[in-house]
This record gives C-alpha cells, structure tokens and sequence, in this order.
C-alpha cells in the first residue's frame, strides 16, 4: 500500500495485498487520512468484483458523513452494478473531477 498526498487528498495505491487486507489496513491507519479526500487507486489489480468494491462501503460511508470525499478507481468492474453509496470511477482524472464537484457541493451547502 502506497500514501501519497495531494493537498487536500491522499491517494492510496494498492499493488498487492486482497481487498479485505487492503479495507482492514485502512481501519487501522484511518487517522492518517481521515481529515482529507480519499482516492483508492486499484488499477493495478486484477481482477477486481463486485464483492471487492462493497468492501469499502463502511469506511467509505463514514467518510463521507464526515463530509469527505472517498473514490475508488478501476476500469475492472461494471461501473452499473455499483451500490449508489459507493462512488467508483475508471481514472485517476475522474476521481478528481469528483472530488472536486464534490467540494464545490459542499461549499454551497448541499
């Protein structure tokens, strides 16, 4: 798992581990990155299911109650299939774009 951090955002890179031992990590290490967006760059790994995705749904929701943006990226999955609650786009541009819809959201008060 790789941190990197962007202003306001950390993406988090994971080239190895399962998803579960990816979502258990980021439970552990969610101080770390709790005050910022969140982009979860999956692209390197394949497969990635549905099942993968609903992982993150809890870490994802508390999040975003905490009015913080959290993005999945990969183009390894049926973007239709995804529960709502979960936001999942195929590129690293587009999750950026969405977080930054998002502030802007936010800054209006919605």
């Amino acid at each position: 798992m790789i941190f990197d951090k962007d202003e306001n955002i950390t993406i988090i890179t994971q080239e190895k581990a399962s998803i579960v031992e990816l979502v258990k990590k980021l439970g552990v290490l969610y101080e770390k990155f709790k005050n910022d967006n969140v982009i979860v760059n999956l692209t390197s790994l394949k497969p990635v299911t549905l099942e993968d995705i609903i992982e993150f749904l809890q870490i994802s929701n508390t999040h975003r109650k905490a009015k913080k943006s959290f993005v999945i990226v990969t183009d390894k999955i049926n973007l239709n299939e995804t529960p709502d609650e979960i936001v999942v786009v195929p590129t690293i541009k587009e999750a950026y774009d969405i977080i930054e819809m998002e502030e802007m959201e936010r800054d209006l008060g919605f």
